[in-house]
């Protein structure tokens, strides 16, 4: 019978999954010297794949909105480290071990919010309430917005109302909506 992942162990006779689990838990503790040996662990048994599977939901999960670049930066350097990769014919290297070593920090010191996972546990997981879909999200592009006789001025009103709007001015706002409510689009294709 074939070992499981959790039961294989790394260089130092560490079980997989134990190490995996540390590696997270020291993530989110900032505790880069011991995230940083456990990624090393996984990475030398073979398992560079899944530790870049692992940083990857540790971004959305341990970090997640409270650090939003943070996936970004840990996606970017998983594609550097799969080009790096490839380049090195697959065989380990330091050049590859930069970007393990650059995302284990990052993650380290990005600051904490375990809000997504909460949300995805609350949202998918657990009973959820029913709810009604809003009068507000009735507007021109569904049937009971048609229905109710709902053009562009309720659209640009009640449903592409913005709340937590940003501070960018938008010089085409007025002449977009006064395009659509006229009817005066131009064929893009013309």
């Amino acid at each position: 019978m074939q070992p499981t992942f959790s039961m294989m162990t790394t260089p130092h006779g560490h079980q997989c999954g134990e190490v995996t689990s540390a590696m997270q838990r020291s993530i989110r503790r900032g505790m880069e010297r011991d995230a940083l040996y456990f990624a090393a662990e996984l990475e030398l048994a073979g398992f560079g794949n899944y530790v870049w599977k692992r940083l990857r939901i540790i971004a959305s999960e341990d970090v997640g909105l409270a650090d939003p670049g943070a996936c970004l930066v840990v996606r970017a350097l998983y594609e550097n480290w799969l080009e790096q990769r490839k380049a090195d014919r697959n065989e380990p290297t330091g050049e590859q071990r930069l970007f393990i070593v650059h995302a284990v920090l990052h993650l380290c010191r990005a600051k904490k919010s375990r809000l997504v996972d909460h949300a995805l546990m609350a949202m998918w997981e657990g009973d959820r309430e029913k709810r009604e879909v809003p009068d507000y999200a009735l507007d021109r592009h569904t049937m009971a917005g048609k229905r109710k006789g709902r053009g562009w001025p309720h659209f640009f009103d009640v449903g592409a109302h913005l709340e937590n709007r940003g501070d960018v001015p938008d010089p085409f706002e007025n002449e977009g909506r006064a395009v659509r409510e006229n009817g005066n689009r131009r064929r893009l294709n013309a």
